[in-house]
C-alpha cells in the first residue's frame, strides 16, 4: 500500500513527481480548510504546506501516521515545531528557494516609489502628464539599514550592492559573517542614526511582533523609507500610518499585511489598508514578494530534496 501525503500548497509538479518516485499518494488540495486537511490527515506520513494552515498541537495529535512537515518557502511560526518533533516528525524548509525573488521584489518597490513610477503610470493612464511633480530621487550614496542578515536580508544586500549605496546590518542571532559590501551593526544606534531606507527580514517571533513600533519609528534621526517584505504583524500598522502623517516616514513599501487576505481581515485593518492605500507615498503589493516562477521551482524542488535525502 502506498503512503499518503497531503499536498496543502501551491508546489511545481516536481514535488509531487519526486513524493510519487518515492512511493507516496499524493493528494493535491492547494486551498484546503482546516476540517477538511484534519480529516485527511489521519491517514497521511506527510504534509507540505504554506501559510494556509497553522500546524498545531491539535493537527498533529489527528495525524498519527505523520512522518514529515515540508514548509514551501520560510516562516516556521505556522508549525509547532517544537511538537512535532517530539512526535518524531521531521519539519523541512526552504528558504533559499525565494530569496531571490523577495530581494528583487523589495527592490523593485523601492525604485517605483522613489521614481514615482506608478503614480505617474497612473497619471498618464488617465490623460495627465505631469513631469515636475514626479521628479524621482536616486538610490545613490543613500544609507540602507536592512534588519536581519538571513536568506532574503542577505539577498537584498547583494542585489544593492550595484547601487552605490551604503548598507549597514544588523542581525542579533547571525553576527561575524557579513560579506564585504555591508557594514556589520552591534546595535540598531547607527542604523537608526543614518539611515535614509529600512528594510526588514526578520521571522514572526515574540520577540519581532510589532517590531517596528512608535518606538523605533521615533528612534530614526530622519524621515526614512520603510520596507516590510518579512510578516505583516512585524509592523504596527497604526504607528506607521501615524509616522506618514506626521512625515517621520517619507514612503512605505508593504508586500505584507496584519491581516490577511482582505476577505479575512477586521474594519479596522481594511480601513487602515484603505487610508494608507490613497497615500502617494505608499506602494502595497499582496504577498507576492516571494511569489516568482522561477521560486515555485527553487523552493519544491530544494523541499522535496530535503524530504527524500532524509527518508
Amino acid at each position: 500500500m502506498s503512503k499518503k501525503a497531503l499536498i496543502a500548497a501551491p508546489v511545481h509538479p516536481i514535488l509531487v513527481e519526486t513524493l510519487e518516485e518515492h512511493g507516496f499518494q499524493c493528494h493535491i488540495q492547494e486551498k484546503i480548510g482546516r476540517e477538511e486537511a484534519m480529516e485527511l490527515l489521519k491517514g497521511c506520513e506527510g504534509l507540505v504546506t504554506s501559510t494556509r494552515l497553522l500546524i498545531d498541537k491539535e493537527i498533529i495529535d489527528i495525524a498519527p501516521k505523520l512522518k514529515f512537515i515540508g514548509r514551501m518557502g520560510s516562516g516556521m511560526e505556522i508549525i509547532d515545531v517544537p511538537y512535532a518533533k517530539s512526535k518524531g516528525i521531521a519539519c523541512y524548509s526552504s528558504p533559499e528557494g525565494n530569496r531571490n525573488a523577495v530581494a528583487e521584489h523589495a527592490l523593485g518597490m523601492l525604485l517605483a516609489l522613489n521614481k514615482k513610477i506608478v503614480k505617474s503610470n497612473n497619471e498618464v493612464k488617465a490623460g495627465i502628464w505631469k513631469r515636475e511633480e514626479n521628479r524621482g530621487v536616486e538610490l545613490e550614496d543613500k544609507t540602507v539599514g536592512i534588519i536581519g542578515l538571513g536568506n532574503t536580508g542577505g539577498a537584498f544586500a547583494k542585489i544593492l550592492s550595484g547601487f552605490d549605496v551604503h548598507t549597514l546590518v544588523y542581525d542579533k542571532y547571525n553576527r561575524g559573517n557579513s560579506p564585504s559590501y555591508v557594514k556589520e551593526c552591534d546595535t540598531l544606534e547607527e542604523i537608526f542614526e543614518k539611515a535614509d531606507i529600512i528594510s526588514f527580514h526578520v521571522p514572526l517571533t515574540d520577540e519581532t511582533f510589532e517590531y517596528v513600533n512608535e518606538g523605533l519609528i521615533n528612534d530614526m534621526k530622519k524621515p526614512f523609507v520603510l520596507i516590510n517584505t518579512s510578516r505583516g504583524k512585524v509592523v504596527k500598522t497604526s504607528a506607521v500610518l501615524a509616522g506618514l502623517k506626521s512625515g517621520k516616514i517619507s514612503g512605505v513599501c508593504l508586500d505584507v499585511w496584519e491581516e490577511e487576505p482582505i476577505s479575512q481581515m477586521s474594519e479596522t485593518a481594511k480601513n487602515n489598508l484603505q487610508e494608507m492605500a490613497e497615500m502617494p507615498q505608499t506602494i502595497i503589493t499582496s504577498h507576492i514578494a516571494g511569489y516568482s516562477v522561477e521560486a515555485l521551482y527553487k523552493m519544491s524542488k530544494i523541499l522535496v530534496d530535503r524530504i527524500v535525502n532524509a527518508l
